[in-house]
């Protein structure tokens, strides 16, 4: 059931994924190599890989069940107490959705090669430097133009012209968006009473296999196989098939897909930084474990405490206190956080975040979420410096864009925002969602507040 890619690259990602969560893969790459397309051997491969033991001296701790998980967290901060009037409230709401739609309509069209893992020597986020100097539009002021010189000096190119600075007129369709509503219709549909397997109905009932990518498409595909491609019934004990669902024949689950999907989430448990970070767990694991899990659950707590808590670095804290102490994701995150607090301006940061952490994919959690937290903290509360150095560091653009958009926003308020950034998308979403498709920003935003207001007082 190969879907993202071939058998043949699935393996070979599985080697490394299996050497990244700490076991020993010697020989497994030539091995793969030596056994060409051969689906017989590839999978006896791959059954070695998954039984392979965890080095003895391997040096973290990652859980992927959620009492194994907060039994390892630090001691954490408490958000301050939500005391907003609704006008206030509906403030934040609105800023988090515009947040999140401004961030990723800023990202999207540099999602592409060599903004993600560079070119020609340079790293991705000086060529995304090179295409805004090319265009006349450095610093980062506005959404990415569509032209620049950068495309004859250096061979770049850009993607996504609806998103592109002289043509961007709403947010259009992207993944980032569409699990953002997706959050919202499950929270509308069963308010807190859902688990991974709900996530999964939700997916089949609400998305096209198009629609999904790396991790997200090999669950995809294994959910339908263990629900035989019809309404999906759950088991009396679904939890054997759902640890299936989310590790065969996926080496993407520690990716960013699960890091992504949490906003629609957070947004209904404003505040509840704890409760927001549990529910992402219950969607991350549909399609991940560890350090995919623990980067949804990061980003969860971030957003909801962000609707209370101005203060970014305890927002830090926050949301650290909602996963192991002693992942990878807790270091890496800490020292990210330590680079943007010593970086002398915006270019040193994302050049030492990019050296620091681009051994692992561009769309790999870790790196991502490290880039996040430098955005935030860098920022110093500033939306455009906060967008636009998340953008800036290359790898997944889009994404890193949406989830510091929608934490600033939630924190700011859309009051707050500049209008440069807000009114070219004319409070206008397509989300190739039906009843979303499209839909008014601002009716996205009504919606999570009265999902927020009727899950607080039930």
């Amino acid at each position: 059931m190969a879907g993202w890619d071939t058998l043949p690259n699935l393996i070979r990602e599985e080697v490394n994924q299996r050497a990244s969560e700490g076991c020993d893969v010697t020989g497994f790459a030539e091995r793969v190599a030596a056994a060409g397309a051969d689906e017989a051997h590839l999978m006896a491969l791959y059954r070695e890989l998954m039984a392979l033991p965890i080095r003895p001296d391997f040096p973290f701790s990652e859980p992927s069940d959620l009492a194994a998980i907060r039994s390892q967290r630090p001691p954490t901060p408490r958000p301050p107490a939500a005391s907003l009037m609704k006008g206030a409230w509906m403030d934040r709401f609105d800023g988090a959705w515009l947040g999140r739609c401004a961030g990723c309509a800023l990202g999207k069209p540099l999602e592409t090669g060599p903004y993600f893992h560079g070119a020609d020597g340079r790293p991705g986020w000086l060529n995304v430097k090179l295409w805004f100097e090319g265009a006349d539009a450095w610093p980062i002021r506005g959404y990415t133009p569509g032209r620049s010189r950068a495309a004859e000096t250096h061979g770049l190119y850009v993607r996504c012209p609806n998103s592109q600075a002289e043509k961007i007129r709403f947010m259009e369709s992207d993944d980032d968006i569409r699990y953002t509503v997706l959050g919202l219709a499950m929270v509308e549909e069963r308010g807190f009473d859902f688990d991974a397997w709900d996530v999964g109905r939700l997916w089949h009932n609400r998305l096209t296999y198009r629609q999904v990518c790396t991790a997200e498409t090999q669950a995809y595909l294994n959910f339908a196989h263990v629900t035989a491609h019809v309404q999906p019934t759950r088991p009396a004990d679904p939890s054997a098939s759902l640890a299936w669902v989310r590790t065969h024949l996926n080496p993407y689950r520690e990716w960013i897909g699960a890091q992504i999907r949490v906003d629609g989430y957070a947004y209904a448990a404003a505040g509840r930084p704890e409760l927001a970070a549990e529910l992402a767990w219950r969607d991350a694991s549909l399609s991940h474990v560890k350090n995919g899990i623990y980067g949804a659950m990061y980003v969860a707590a971030l957003i909801a405490a962000a609707f209370v808590e101005h203060d970014v670095e305890k927002l830090i804290q926050i949301g650290l206190g909602q996963i192991p102490a002693n992942c990878r994701l807790a270091h890496d995150v800490q020292r990210a956080a330590e680079m943007a607090r010593r970086a002398a301006d915006q270019v040193e940061l994302v050049g030492q975040v990019w050296d620091a952490f681009n051994h692992y994919h561009p769309v790999h959690t870790n790196n991502n979420a490290a880039l996040v937290t430098a955005a935030l903290i860098f920022a110093r509360g500033d939306f455009e410096q906060a967008i636009a150095t998340a953008v800036l560091g290359g790898w997944d653009t889009d994404c890193n864009g949406a989830t510091v958009g929608s934490i600033m926003g939630a924190l700011l308020g859309a009051s707050a925002l500049p209008r440069r950034w807000i009114m070219p998308l004319n409070d206008t979403l397509y989300a190739e969602v039906m009843g979303f498709h499209p839909i008014a920003i601002s009716e996205c935003a009504r919606r999570s507040y009265e999902a927020f207001r009727k899950l607080a007082d039930g």
